[in-house]
């Protein structure tokens, strides 16, 4: 079976890759994801916000008290030499790229333009493989429009695109007027793929502390509808990479992720749940379909129920709502 894709440029064994998670926090680790099987690894993201806030630690802790006892600094090793923040990070990358065959990808969150560009820099340097840019923020200016928040992430890529060489890809969040005209202008600012679609965690209210409070909750099947949709819409439409996140929890899921234009999708919850070598099993039920319907490849798959193949364009646009709404009535009786 010829399970073999290609993702940014990257050819690669399988369209299973480990997504950013704390499941590549460490090489051993992404050892362990390469032996079950993915044929490539997200790095969990480094964010701006971290490396600052461990910077001015680590600047407290090494000076804090020194006016007065100015002899201890004679004892203290000097800030370059501390690895913290992008400096961990940077050496995560070229272990990894030394330990494992699979190809390394980066993951950044910046906050500025500086800070995009300088660690997009140093991770190219690094040897990552490509770099996957989360653009993770909640706009709660009320004086901001649209247009300049669709601005943001085109400076981003522009300015990223303009200081590597290795493919970028984006991780977008659904949440734009028109999704597809967003995506076209990505691809044109310079990215290589799109990763569909970024699920933003949301905080919840302890009402014991009257705190608000992280709430991480691992991805559904059923979060996997709105990637599959954009997918199947963006499908031969862009010259750039797709790759399917959230909801991904079987070898089904995958199928239908590849029939929708996927060129890789990517796990990240299903692996949290069920342990890395899961990874085989989602393998081998990929293989068993195929093999049961008679496809010889992942290319013969690729696409073949996108809205540009499958027999039925409007299944992926309104018309589908209004479908659904009556199908449901037809097959539920009132229970009011």
């Amino acid at each position: 079976m010829n399970l073999k894709t290609t993702y940014l440029g990257l050819r690669l064994r399988t369209p299973l890759v480990a997504s950013a998670s704390p499941l590549s926090d460490t090489v051993d680790d992404i050892r362990r994801l390469e032996d079950a099987g993915a044929a490539a690894v997200v790095l969990h993201s480094i964010f701006q916000e971290q490396i600052t806030a461990e910077r001015h630690e680590l600047h407290h802790h090494l000076t804090h008290g020194t006016e007065s006892f100015a002899e201890s600094l004679t004892y203290f090793p000097e800030p370059h030499e501390i690895k913290s923040g992008p400096e961990s990070y940077l050496q995560l990358i070229e272990d990894a790229k030394e330990r494992v065959d699979i190809p390394v990808i980066a993951s950044l969150n910046g906050t500025t333009i500086g800070g995009w560009t300088t660690y997009a820099a140093q991770i190219e340097r690094a040897g990552a493989d490509a770099l996957e840019l989360n653009i993770y923020s909640i706009p709660t200016n009320l004086e901001r429009t649209a247009a300049a928040i669709e601005d943001d992430y085109i400076e981003i890529v522009r300015a990223v695109r303009a200081v590597v060489t290795i493919p970028v890809a984006v991780k977008l969040s659904p949440y734009f007027t028109n999704m597809a005209n967003m995506a076209k202008r990505l691809v044109e600012s310079g990215a290589d793929g799109l990763v569909l679609f970024n699920r933003f965690y949301q905080p919840d209210i302890d009402l014991n502390t009257l705190t608000v409070t992280p709430n991480l909750l691992l991805s559904t099947p059923m979060a996997m509808r709105l990637p599959l949709r954009w997918l199947a819409i963006l499908y031969g439409q862009l010259k750039a990479s797709l790759a399917a996140t959230s909801g991904i929890h079987s070898g089904l899921d995958v199928l239908k992720m590849l029939m929708a234009g996927a060129d890789v999708t990517m796990l990240c919850s299903v692996l949290l749940r069920h342990g890395i070598d899961y990874i085989k099993t989602i393998e081998s039920t990929v293989c068993g379909w195929m093999i049961e319907h008679d496809y010889d490849s992942v290319a013969q798959l690729k696409g073949s129920m996108s809205q540009k193949n499958c027999p039925d364009p409007s299944a992926f646009e309104r018309v589908q709502y209004i479908h659904a709404l009556s199908t449901y009535s037809q097959t539920h009786p009132k229970r009011w």
